[in-house]
């Protein structure tokens, strides 16, 4: 703490523990699953209602069109909430991106709905950690460097979209507007509970295959049939098979099947690739032709595959070096260790990596168990990270 200006101690000094954790408790209560566009909505509106005290402009952005392969096959379009973006200063030179996200894993039926506190002081419920007191870490901080005007030279834009947990599909096209041109970009995903980092991720692509083949009685006449529950579950195998070192691959469920004596006529396989690196893209995505004409072949039936790499590998690259280097010296200033960890893991850092922005992701609170109902963060972690955030940023404002 000996090497912080005063500027800086100013600045870290109106940081307001209390108040960032009654607004993560107030936002945790609400229920934000993805596809609960009410909860979303309401979520929108506060966080509009917060980022108004920042300078600048807000707005929510409508959710783009997205499609679904249902149980059936059929494609159809499905529903997204708003997404919030802040404009400040975009005339500056020196331009930053804060981004999160709104929506959580837990539906409006997930049993786990509500708070407790653990006995280590911890605080456990439903997207505590992941990522609303992220959310209330990212706005203290901006807010605590608005006060001072310490920042008035920087430009910056803060987005939360509210899909980020199903794969941002609605509000990609809006990251990568928003993220290009930008000098370096913070996230607020929750660190670990040691405070690391996510430093390189993998990329992530979701498929729904649609196996259609031809309906017959189970005992009569099998042979006119032509099983897709049966090709779905080869075309499960074959790429399971598939996988590498560079390429995970998991095949995740299969739609499909009706009554025990009709062969059936159509299965929908549900695939997930992980691929490390941009060849593996590429290698995976020409993997995933062969054999699905291979199996159309084979079992005489039609294939159709849907869906997309919806978020690219994201290296550490030179920028990116530089960027987690600052943040580790703005850690060390304050008496933190910062350590960087690559994970298979990933997140809307990777659309921002993207556009060709330097970016931490993991900004967010200390804590574990995401995306199950013991989720958790450390209370104490949230003037920790504002704080880590608005010293970086500070130091993000000066050029070297």
């Amino acid at each position: 703490m000996e090497r912080l200006t005063t500027t800086e101690r100013d600045t870290l000094a109106r940081l307001d523990g209390a108040s960032m954790l009654a607004r993560t408790k107030e936002w945790a209560a609400i229920n934000s699953g993805t596809r609960n566009l009410a909860g979303n909505a309401t979520m929108a509106g506060l966080l509009a209602d917060a980022a108004a005290a920042l300078p600048g402009s807000v707005r929510l952005v409508p959710a783009a069109p997205v499609d679904t392969v249902a149980v059936d096959g059929r494609v159809e379009a499905i529903g997204h909430g708003d997404h919030l973006h802040l404009s400040v200063r975009p005339g500056a030179t020196r331009r930053l991106l804060f981004f999160g996200h709104m929506d959580t894993v837990y539906g409006v039926d997930h049993p786990f709905q509500s708070l407790t506190t653990r006995d280590d002081g911890a605080l456990v419920g439903p997207g505590v950690t992941d990522m609303k007191g992220g959310l209330a870490v990212m706005l203290a901080a901006l807010s605590a460097l608005e006060a001072g005007g310490v920042i008035d030279a920087i430009g910056y834009d803060v987005l939360v979209n509210s899909d980020e947990e199903t794969g941002s599909l609605s509000s990609a096209a809006l990251i990568g507007e928003v993220a290009r041109g930008k000098h370096a970009a913070f996230g607020y995903e929750p660190a670990l509970p040691d405070g690391t980092l996510a430093g390189a991720r993998g990329g992530t692509g979701n498929f729904s295959v649609v196996v259609r083949g031809r309906s017959a009685h189970a005992g009569r006449n099998p042979e006119d049939g032509r099983n897709a529950l049966v090709a779905a579950a080869d075309l499960a195998v074959r790429l399971a098979a598939a996988r590498a070192p560079t390429l995970a691959v998991n095949p995740a469920r299969i739609d499909g099947g009706g009554p025990n004596n009709v062969v059936p006529d159509h299965a929908v396989l549900r695939v997930n690739f992980r691929p490390r690196d941009a060849a593996a893209i590429e290698a995976a995505g020409a993997l995933l032709r062969e054999i699905a004409d291979t199996v159309a072949r084979d079992h005489d039936v039609a294939v159709e595959v849907h869906g997309l790499f919806n978020r690219p590998p994201k290296p550490v690259d030179a920028a990116a070096e530089r960027l987690f280097a600052l943040v580790a010296d703005a850690g060390a200033d304050l008496g933190l260790v910062i350590g960087r960890r690559d994970t298979g893991g990933v997140c809307d850092g990777n659309n921002v990596a993207a556009a060709g922005v330097p970016v931490v992701d993991t900004m967010g609170v200390r804590g574990g168990a995401i995306h199950s109902s013991d989720e958790y963060f450390f209370t104490d972690s949230l003037v920790e990270r504002a704080a880590l955030s608005a010293l970086s940023i500070l130091r993000l404002g000066t050029p070297a």
